[in-house]
This record gives structure tokens, C-alpha cells and sequence, in this order.
């Protein structure tokens, strides 16, 4: 009898603990909707830049993606990167995206062909600031033990 109730007892426990990801939670429609289009990195800033180089979605360092084209289609959630900067690694490559209730962006980089749900890898970065005409992606890292933004600034350019 005790064992019965000790198995219940863990098996509600382990429901009402239930945890959330930011890729569970239900969708921002109005945030998804005033970000699709076709975008642009104008800066990426955060403490220190002139003395630490920051790589940016395992892909480049975080200043080849000032001038990157992004385009975000909302009805599907897919679109698409490109990093354009001389100097820098070209790089092009479809992606697929969300924003949760939560005000997340939800990021997954694609290889051509693959499918997201085969991709185990995302990254999730705060919307913040967002009006027709610009947004900002903030990532959190850790920099010597402290957290800290990396701001990417989108400007749309049609």
C-alpha cells in the first residue's frame, strides 16, 4: 500500500513539475507577422566588442553578420541568411524561425535540404524593440562567468 502511494504521489509530482522549453510554448502571431519580410543587420554591439570577438551562431564571428541579409517568411515559418561582409566567410543557408508568447526567437540554421525537425541544434535569443521598420535580437552569453547581451539590430530594407 505504501508503494502504491508513493507511486502516485512521484507520478504527480513529476506532472505538476512539468517544464517548458521556449520551443513548447504557443506562438506570437503579431510579433511573427511584423517581422516577415526582407531584413538587415546594421550592428551588433555589446560590452567590451572592441576586445572580444564573439562567434555568432557557431557560424562567424558576430561583425561578419553587420550588413547580412535575412528574410523571414511568417505563414511557414522558414527564410533565409546570408552573411555578405568582405573579409568574412560567405555564407548562405535557409533557415526556420518562430517567436513564442514568451517574446523568444526560436532559430534553427538549415543545411540546403534538411529538414528542422531533423536539425538538434537552435538558438534562442529576446525580441526586443520592435516596430515596423526595426527589431533586436539579444543573445545572452557568458563572458568570464558574467552574462552578457550581444545585440544584433535589424533594419527592413523593403
Amino acid at each position: 500500500m505504501k508503494q502504491l502511494l508513493f507511486i502516485g504521489l512521484f507520478a504527480l509530482l513529476a506532472i505538476g513539475c512539468k517544464s517548458t522549453s521556449a520551443t513548447t510554448t504557443k506562438l506570437d502571431r503579431s510579433s511573427q507577422s511584423g517581422i516577415k519580410g526582407n531584413w538587415v543587420i546594421t550592428s551588433v554591439n555589446y560590452p567590451g566588442k572592441d576586445y572580444i570577438t564573439v562567434n555568432s551562431f557557431g557560424l562567424a564571428d558576430s561583425q561578419c553578420f553587420v550588413n547580412s541579409n535575412w528574410k523571414f517568411v511568417s505563414n511557414n515559418n522558414k527564410g533565409n541568411m546570408e552573411l555578405t561582409k568582405s573579409g568574412c566567410p560567405a555564407f548562405s543557408s535557409p533557415i526556420t524561425w518562430f517567436v513564442n508568447k514568451d517574446g523568444q526567437f526560436v532559430l534553427k540554421v538549415l543545411s540546403a535540404g534538411e529538414k528542422a525537425k531533423r536539425v538538434r541544434d537552435g538558438y534562442v535569443l529576446n525580441v526586443a524593440n520592435q516596430s515596423e521598420t526595426s527589431f533586436q535580437l539579444i543573445d545572452r552569453i557568458d563572458v568570464g562567468g558574467k552574462m552578457t547581451d550581444v545585440v544584433y539590430q535589424f533594419q527592413k530594407t523593403n
